[in-house]
């Protein structure tokens, strides 16, 4: 028997839904293997973006250029010092002061004591032999070795105020002359002896004046920055004698002007 569309039941009309679905799934067969792989998943609508408040500013803010800092930002605003804590106050603050005090005391002392044992390091030299001084200390000691002497020792020694040449040379008559006219004295103005040279200075240069002699010297002191002479020679052989002179150089003459 047909049964007319009036006669159909509620149940026997077709669902919007089923339709719906069948629809979808005719047109997703319809697709690319690969489309159909991937899924069905559509893209969540965004939400609607919220208004802010009247007026505000919702652009973006710029990236900050390299070396800006928060301070920057505003024109009137100054960072606060830190405060130091109070035991680096306590403690480095006092060391900066002490440290540099100590230093120069410290310095002071070292240079008086060097200046007190210049002589006594000298005493424990020794005279150097086979070399003449120096141009420049035969210049400042007025000390001019005759040319040809021999068996030549010399030992310099320097302090605070004094400076003293040690010397000693084997010469001839005429070179005995000659040293003794250009620091300016003769052969005539020796005088027997040879106490012309301290006991401290013989010790300093090692020398000993214990031979049979004859021995001769003179003491020459000069005025201003000039240098003192000792001078004591050996006269055993007069042909050959052998020379000691000690030259002094004292600083204070030439600021006392003597």
């Amino acid at each position: 028997m047909t049964t007319s569309p009036d006669q159909r039941t509620p149940d026997s009309t077709p669902d919007q839904h089923e339709q719906d679905a069948l629809a979808t799934d005719h047109a997703a067969d319809q697709r690319p293997p690969e489309q159909r792989a991937a899924g069905t998943r559509t893209a969540e609508p965004l939400a609607p973006e919220q208004p802010g408040p009247r007026g505000a500013d919702t652009r973006t803010p710029k990236p900050r250029r390299p070396g800006a800092t928060a301070g920057s930002a505003g024109a009137g605003s100054a960072a606060t010092p830190r405060d130091l804590p109070r035991w680096v106050r306590w403690t480095v603050l006092p060391l900066l002061v002490l440290v540099p005090l100590g230093y120069v005391i410290i310095s002071a002392q070292q240079s008086r004591e060097s200046g007190e044992s210049k002589q006594q390091e000298a005493a424990s030299r020794h005279m150097t032999f086979g070399y003449y001084p120096s141009a420049l200390q035969q210049r400042i000691y007025e000390m001019p070795i005759p040319y040809g002497a021999a068996h030549v020792g010399y030992l310099e020694t320097n302090s605070w105020d004094t400076s003293v040449l040690y010397t000693q040379f084997t010469t001839t008559a005429g070179g005995l002359d000659t040293f003794l006219a250009k620091v300016g004295t003769s052969r005539e103005a020796l005088h027997a002896g040879a106490s012309d040279i301290t006991a401290a200075q013989a010790r300093a240069a090692h020398w000993t004046f214990t031979g049979p002699g004859p021995w001769a010297g003179i003491s020459m002191h000069k005025p201003g920055d000039k240098p003192d002479h000792a001078i004591s020679v050996d006269l055993r052989d007069p042909d050959v004698p052998t020379v000691y002179v000690v030259s002094t150089v004292n600083f204070q003459h030439g600021f006392r002007g003597n």
